[in-house]
């Protein structure tokens, strides 16, 4: 790749989990199917009070793996089912999606290409894993970002406005030179506000299709 090729004053930015690897909501619903809990629980349990609970505090490493697995079963069972949190942690490593990786490669010869991702200081580096092999598929895709900024070692998280603020510092670019790409709504408002261009992921083929309208650049 030769430097001179990239626009150092354009970026795509990317979230991680549901973007470049499935989803952990994926998990979440067949965990949900298989204990009859009612759909969307977890995620429930995670929207309430979301500055302050089990998982806000996780991601923040405010808590650890053993105070998550406490504090979100007590979330839970206050919420009508128990679930551990150690049950939710084994589901958060998601698979990678080859197309997605293969795009991302493509925009790092024409951009500058940063990741945000809200995570927890559990299993090996900011994939999330004790996996082995997996641990090092994942570390050869965040070896591809200019700069990845990760929540559990900020202490900030999305949706808090510095984090993407903080990115742009990073990268050397203004919010509206930027793509950021993620599949929750609420962590693309405050992008969206600061400026950026912003796609929301609901699947590959509409990621990549989005993704090249906003970038000009084709993925096959």
């Amino acid at each position: 790749m030769q430097a001179s090729r990239r626009h150092f004053d354009r970026a795509v930015i990317w979230d991680f989990g549901g973007v470049i690897s499935s989803s952990p909501f994926e998990a979440f619903s067949r965990f949900e199917a298989e204990r009859g809990l009612p759909p969307d629980f977890i995620r429930g349990i995670n929207a309430t009070n979301p500055d302050t609970n089990a998982w806000a505090l996780l991601e923040q490493s405010r808590l650890d793996a053993a105070g998550f697995d406490t504090a979100f079963a007590a979330e839970s069972r206050a919420a009508g089912h128990e679930v551990r949190g150690a049950e939710v942690l084994a589901l958060l490593s998601g698979d990678l999606r080859p197309r997605v990786v293969a795009a991302l490669r493509a925009c790092r010869n024409h951009f500058k290409v940063g990741c945000i991702t809200n995570n927890a200081p559990i299993g090996h580096g900011p994939g999330m894993t004790d996996d082995t092999a997996r641990a090092s598929a994942v570390a050869g895709v965040f070896a591809l970002f200019d700069h990845v900024l990760e929540s559990s070692k900020l202490g900030i998280r999305k949706p808090d406005p510095r984090i993407y603020a903080l990115m742009c510092e990073a990268l050397g670019v203004e919010p509206a030179a930027c793509v950021y790409l993620d599949d929750l709504g609420i962590n693309l408002k405050p992008a969206r506000q600061m400026g950026m261009t912003t796609i929301k992921v609901t699947g590959e083929d509409q990621l990549l299709a989005d993704l090249a309208a906003a970038t000009g650049l084709s993925f096959d």
